[in-house]
């Protein structure tokens, strides 16, 4: 794979769809067909990332692996917070994540990289990186309100503890209540990962507003849906695997998804000029 030139690259495992989009910014967005075989791609080379730069991931991977067991805590003793703990961690998430982007971009680049610069990488899209954080939050928080709702449909006793929400969840005569939970909670992961799945490293690369950035990552979605699907299961199945073991998978996975979801946003749509680390 180049990022020196304006064909599709390697990662995209097809030819160029035919579908564009105004940016807004004199630039031009075209999205490029993917197979099911490019998830397993993506995670190879997310894998060979790690290994060039293991100091950069273990920096990254212990910081997620301190915030899964920061949240694990709070949802164990004191669960009613558990929803604004997670809002922090999606404030802190995606900027931590583009650090990953910007030592693959980096590499692309053929420059070293430096956890120093993956760690300013953001500072020069603040504007968009915090509009499309902020839509983020107001999803988590609609997720969260929504939960509640279900909740109070089904419980009238009002909110359970920790113990009461696992066993409601657990529990199989509470099958409506859990296909219900499961249904709304799948409509807004769905709106969370669509919007996002490439449109931070595509803020990163291009510094291109949030808007239309969010707009391309849904197009994604939309015209390469099974592989999509497929993504969003193997990045849950990873997380939940590393989350077992009070989360010490994430040392490994955190990284890896970082990375390998930048050579995702690489293989979903063309390059338009050569890759260069974030100033």
């Amino acid at each position: 794979m180049t990022a020196t030139s304006s064909k599709p690259a390697p990662d995209a495992a097809g030819p160029a769809g035919s579908t564009a989009a105004d940016t807004g910014t004199a630039q031009q967005v075209t999205l490029q067909r993917l197979r099911l075989a490019d998830p397993f791609r993506w995670l190879a080379r997310g894998l060979r990332d790690v290994r060039a730069a293991p100091g950069i991931a273990v920096f990254y991977g212990t910081c997620f692996w301190a915030m899964a067991l920061v949240l694990g805590w709070v949802f164990r003793t004191r669960p009613e917070y558990t929803m604004s703990l997670a809002s922090g961690c999606l404030l802190l998430g995606p900027f931590l994540v583009m650090g990953l982007y910007d030592t693959s971009r980096r590499r692309e680049a053929g420059l070293a990289p430096a956890l120093s610069e993956s760690l300013t990488c953001w500072d020069s899209h603040m504007g968009s990186m915090g509009m499309l954080v902020l839509v983020l939050v107001v999803l988590e928080l609609l997720w969260g309100r929504a939960s509640l709702v279900v909740f109070a449909v089904f419980f009238n006793t009002g909110m359970p503890s920790t113990t009461g929400v696992l066993q409601a969840v657990f529990n199989p005569q509470n099958w409506s209540f859990v296909a219900v939970y499961a249904v709304v909670g799948g409509v807004f992961a769905a709106l969370v990962f669509s919007t996002s799945v490439v449109s931070i490293p595509m803020i990163l690369d291009r510094d291109t507003d949030a808007l239309t950035a969010g707009i391309t990552s849904m197009r994604v979605v939309v015209e390469n849906t099974a592989v999509m699907l497929l993504w969003g299961a193997i990045i849950t199945a990873a997380v939940a695997v590393s989350l077992w073991f009070w989360g010490i998978g994430l040392l490994l996975a955190g990284p890896v998804l970082g990375h390998a979801s930048w050579h995702a946003y690489r293989a979903s749509v063309t390059p338009l000029r050569p890759a260069a680390a974030c100033a």
